[in-house]
C-alpha cells in the first residue's frame, strides 16, 4: 500500500490559496504594523500572532464556506463594516501621531528602559480590533478569497487552507522577525519613523475607505 504523502503540499488549490493569500497580506496595513509594533516591544508576541492568525482563518473559512456562495456582503452590512473601520483607524492613528510627536514613551525604550507593560488582556483587545474591525480584513480575506476558490469548484476547501497557511507563515515570520530585531532597532529615530508611517497608513486607509462609501 503506497504511502499516502501530503497532497496539500503539491496540490496548485493549495498553492494558488496560498500565493494569494501571502499577496493581500504582505502590504503594511493596521493588522501588520499592529504585529510589527507589538514584535519590537517584544510583548505578547505569540498572544497576537495566534489571534491573528486564528481571525484570518475564520475569515477564510467564512469566505470560502459561506460568502462565496452568496455573492459577498450585503450593502448596509458592508457600510457599517467600513464605518466602524473608518472610525477605529482615525483613533489608532491619532494615537500613533501623538506618540509621533512627543516620543518620550520611545525615548525611555531607547535608553533601556522596558516598554510600559501590556496585560495580556490589553494585548488580546487590541489584537482583536485590529483584526475584526480591519474593513480590508473582510473585504479581502473573506470576500475576495471566498469568491477565488469557486474557480477550484471541489478543491475550495484545499483552496482556502492553502490561503490559512499562507496568514499563518506570514504572521509568525512577521512577528518573531520584529522580536529579534527589537533590540538591535531600539531607538528614538526608528520608533518615531514607525509612528509616523502608522499615523499616515490609517488616515490614508481611512480616508480612502470613507471615499469608497460615496
Amino acid at each position: 500500500m503506497a504511502i499516502a504523502l501530503p497532497i496539500l503540499s503539491v496540490s496548485p488549490a493549495f498553492t494558488a490559496g496560498m500565493v494569494l493569500s501571502l499577496s493581500l497580506i504582505m502590504a503594511i496595513g493596521p493588522q501588520n504594523a499592529h504585529v510589527l509594533r507589538m514584535g519590537l516591544q517584544r510583548q505578547h508576541v505569540w498572544l497576537t500572532i495566534a489571534i491573528c492568525v486564528v481571525t484570518d482563518v475564520a475569515l477564510i473559512a467564512l469566505g470560502v464556506l459561506g460568502l462565496a456562495q452568496i455573492g459577498g456582503l450585503s450593502d448596509k452590512l458592508q457600510g457599517a463594516l467600513v464605518g466602524a473601520g473608518v472610525l477605529f483607524l482615525a483613533v489608532y492613528g491619532w494615537q500613533a501621531f501623538v506618540r509621533f510627536r512627543h516620543p518620550a514613551a520611545s525615548a525611555g525604550v531607547a535608553a533601556g528602559a522596558a516598554p510600559v507593560a501590556m496585560t495580556r488582556r490589553q494585548a488580546a483587545v487590541q489584537a482583536l480590533a485590529f483584526s475584526w474591525l480591519n474593513p480590508h480584513a473582510w473585504l479581502d480575506t473573506a470576500v475576495l478569497i471566498g469568491t477565488a476558490s469557486l474557480a477550484y469548484g471541489q478543491g475550495s476547501t484545499v483552496f482556502g487552507l492553502g490561503a490559512a497557511t499562507g496568514s499563518l507563515l506570514w504572521f509568525a515570520g512577521l512577528g518573531l522577525a520584529m522580536f529579534w530585531l527589537g533590540r538591535r532597532l531600539n531607538s528614538v529615530a526608528v520608533w518615531r519613523a514607525l509612528d509616523g508611517l502608522v499615523a499616515l497608513m490609517m488616515w490614508g486607509t481611512g480616508g480612502w475607505l470613507l471615499a469608497s462609501l460615496f
